[in-house]
């Protein structure tokens, strides 16, 4: 169980590199590829939607990059500072990607399902953030990381996303049909798993201290 735990560890921390370092791609070859290959010449020639649109996906890349160094035990014990610095640029990041991704869910490939699933996880994420951040200067440590643990689920829709979206076209029998449903998909089961998570630890959390009365 042990060697099943240090295992999925570092396969989800390798995701989220791979994942995070992935908008490395749209700076060194063409950009007529992927989602892009679904968006108008218009579009792509508008400069408020391209500032949107790097703006999202290279602060989103730093934080998901970033963020899942934020809950490993040995960080936090050892190397505090280094965990309040991560989570300074995390929260700046943060901020920057889910605004200008909230703009750029306006625009999203396969209309209003599509837009209102990415406007709506922009929305969730960036109030997440936002609590976690008025949570730690309060001192609440404890619902600190609970809210984190929801900001994060939400940042890692950047690697479930592409994980749904090749089975989903296979099953739509293209991108487009399956867009709408790869846009819920990408981050409601995330949210809903990170409620779980939560869930059990306030469980766990209560028990001890009921066993510590």
């Amino acid at each position: 169980m042990k060697m099943l735990k240090k295992i999925s560890w570092w396969l989800f921390a390798a995701m989220c590199i791979f994942i995070g370092l992935y908008p490395i791609t749209y700076f060194v070859i063409d950009r007529n590829f992927g989602l892009l290959s679904t968006k108008t010449s218009e579009l792509l020639g508008d400069l408020t939607w391209n500032i949107a649109f790097y703006g999202h996906i290279v602060f989103g890349g730093i934080v998901l990059l970033i963020g899942w160094t934020q809950f490993s035990g040995w960080v936090r014990k050892n190397k505090m500072h280094l965990h309040r610095l991560i989570g300074k640029i995390y929260i700046i990041g943060v901020l920057i990607s889910g605004l200008c991704g909230i703009y750029i869910g306006i625009y999203a490939t396969g209309g209003l399902i599509a837009q209102s699933a990415f406007i709506g996880l922009g929305i969730v994420w960036l109030s997440s953030t936002i609590m976690a951040y008025l949570y730690i200067i309060n001192k609440k440590k404890v619902n600190h990381q609970y809210a984190m643990i929801i900001s994060y689920a939400l940042c890692f829709s950047a690697v479930t996303l592409r994980i749904w979206l090749p089975i989903l076209t296979n099953v739509y029998g293209g991108f487009t049909a399956a867009y709408p449903t790869v846009a819920w998909v990408s981050w409601v089961p995330n949210f809903i798993v990170a409620l779980g998570i939560i869930y059990y630890m306030e469980q766990r959390r209560k028990e001890s201290f009921l066993n510590n009365v």
